[in-house]
């Protein structure tokens, strides 16, 4: 389902790359030849599928795409926002349920009531505009969505950066002193290049604490082992550390010995 939403939102996939050569005024494609595009007026004069294909698209923004899920919005949900996008960029700003519903695989109940979703959740709100004629007009609006989704990762982020900076000040206190530029950068390569969260890498400075090998080799060993493990965070280390629960010993049955000392 993924795909076929990205499938809504590429705009130049990978099949309308040509192989241009760099010798003539031609280029070829599968190989057939073809002439480099001319301008022609305000037009490339290119094949007509591409044309086409350049002259339909939406703008989506891409925070949508990787965090729909946090905002506990299922596909179909992106679906019917996509094609209230659509719709509203063809000049319909306040599309009918069935009308949304055409070319998607949903009935225009399923439509109304997702459409009732965002709009209590907060994501979705019925506006009024007024046109050139002093007409009002109701149209959906989607910027509380859109709101929602930036304000939720700036927060992160920001959240993250806190984070970040205490995990400096950490090492510095356990060490005893200020981190060299060396040691700086190596914290700065477990956060940026290998992924580490800010919790993972002050659990793997609280193992080399408690073992009183206080360096960075030793740290970063911890974290290397623990990336091969495929333990990323906190909690995959909590879950990798549970002692298996050890099974109940098996009671033999003594029933079947005979015991000669009571004879």
């Amino acid at each position: 389902m993924t795909q076929f939403i990205l499938g809504h939102l590429f705009k130049i996939s990978s099949s309308v790359f040509y192989s241009y050569t760099l010798r003539s005024n031609s280029y070829f494609k599968h190989n057939k030849k073809y002439e480099r595009p001319r301008k022609e007026g305000s037009f490339l004069d290119i094949p007509f599928s591409y044309q086409k294909m350049m002259m339909h698209q939406i703008s989506v923004p891409t925070e949508l795409i990787r965090s729909y899920r946090k905002l506990d919005l299922a596909e179909q949900d992106v679906i019917v926002i996509l094609q209230l996008i659509t719709l509203q960029q063809q000049g319909d700003l306040l599309p009918s349920f069935d009308f949304i519903s055409e070319n998607m695989q949903l009935s225009p109940h399923e439509v109304a009531n997702i459409l009732k979703k965002l709009k209590n959740n907060g994501y979705l709100r019925i506006e009024q505009i007024e046109d050139e004629q002093r007409m009002v007009h109701e149209w959906y609006s989607l910027e509380p969505l859109f709101n929602k989704l930036y304000e939720d990762t700036s927060s992160t982020k920001d959240q993250e950066k806190k984070e970040e900076g205490k995990l400096f000040g950490l090492f510095e206190q356990e060490f005893g002193r200020a981190l060299s530029p060396i040691e700086i950068e190596t914290v700065s390569h477990w956060l940026d290049q290998d992924q580490f969260k800010p919790a993972l890498i002050k659990a793997a400075l609280r193992e080399a604490v408690l073992m009183g090998k206080m360096n960075f080799r030793y740290i970063d060993r911890i974290l290397a082992e623990w990336k091969k493990r495929g333990i990323r965070s906190s909690a995959d280390m909590n879950q990798a550390r549970e002692p298996m629960q050890e099974k109940p010993k098996e009671k033999r049955d003594t029933s079947v010995y005979y015991n000669w000392l009571e004879e």
